[in-house]
């Protein structure tokens, strides 16, 4: 084997994992995306249909599915341009490594705990709350459309943002790192159809925006002060505040962490978060 030919299979090689590595994240973005989704699943019944038709002969069900196949692909392209344009953007915004993984131990602890204590408020008061926490996923869209505020995470600001005489308490806040960059951010709310008719705007927006990225979206109820967190567009709903913190406290945790021990130190790590 000479050199040229061991460049071409190379080349071959790497065509071959670009193309898979493009097919992977179409599709994980297909998966993320409700109405990606419902795309995909109506492209996929208009070839299934096409092919049987071809195949008993129906003839002008085959033409007509022949021009739609000709001409779908910038039909889409045209109808669903805000969609196709989110999802470009959101590539170029994702980060390798999201602002959470920033955060200390002991900085998410606090961040937890001052969320805890705000819920635990907005709870009994039944005052309806949308927290949402930026992780790998570029959140800026919704933060350039909002009210800045760019100020040490308290739960007494977060229960004076949601106070019901606050301009901006009908709008979500956006967390980044242990800062409350924003208010009064506008989400898009889910299309799912599997979701109760009864939920309200706040649970529906938590589940849009935890659809479109990788965010956490907690949610208190202004009717029943329940609690419910959003992720990757499952709600959990009806939890305790301690479940709500164990579980954030765990989807922001890294995959790895390291941990420093001096050498002359011989203190006992009971448990690590």
């Amino acid at each position: 084997m000479n050199l040229e030919s061991l460049i071409t299979i190379i080349k071959k090689v790497i065509d071959i994992c670009l193309v898979w590595v493009i097919l992977y994240y179409a599709l994980k973005n297909v998966k993320k995306n409700v109405k990606f989704s419902l795309i995909f699943k109506g492209i996929l019944a208009v070839l299934i249909i096409k092919v049987v038709s071809d195949y008993i002969g129906l003839t002008t069900i085959g033409l007509i599915f022949e021009y739609l196949i000709s001409w779908g692909p910038l039909v889409l392209i045209i109808i669903f341009q805000p969609e196709i344009r989110g999802v470009l953007e959101q590539l170029g915004k994702t980060q390798l490594l999201g602002r959470h993984k920033t955060l200390t131990i002991t900085e998410r602890e606090k961040l937890v705990s001052e969320l805890g204590i705000a819920v635990e408020y907005l709870r009994k008061n039944r005052i309806g709350a949308l927290v949402v926490i930026e992780r790998d996923t570029s959140l800026s869209e919704y933060i350039e459309r909002s009210k800045k505020i760019y100020a040490d995470l308290s739960n007494e600001l977060l229960c004076a943002i949601f106070f019901p005489d606050n301009p901006l308490h009908d709008g979500g806040v956006i967390i980044q790192g242990d800062k409350i960059t924003c208010a009064g951010a506008v989400f898009p709310t889910t299309i799912d159809m599997k979701f109760s008719k009864r939920l309200g705007t706040r649970h529906r927006a938590a589940i849009g925006i935890s659809e479109e990225s990788d965010c956490l979206a907690i949610i208190v109820s202004e009717e029943t002060g329940r609690v419910s967190l959003a992720v990757n567009g499952k709600l959990n709903y009806n939890l305790s505040v301690d479940e709500l913190k164990l579980m954030i406290l765990d989807e922001l945790m890294p995959k790895s962490e390291t941990f420093v021990v001096e050498n002359n130190e011989e203190d006992d790590i009971d448990e690590i978060y």
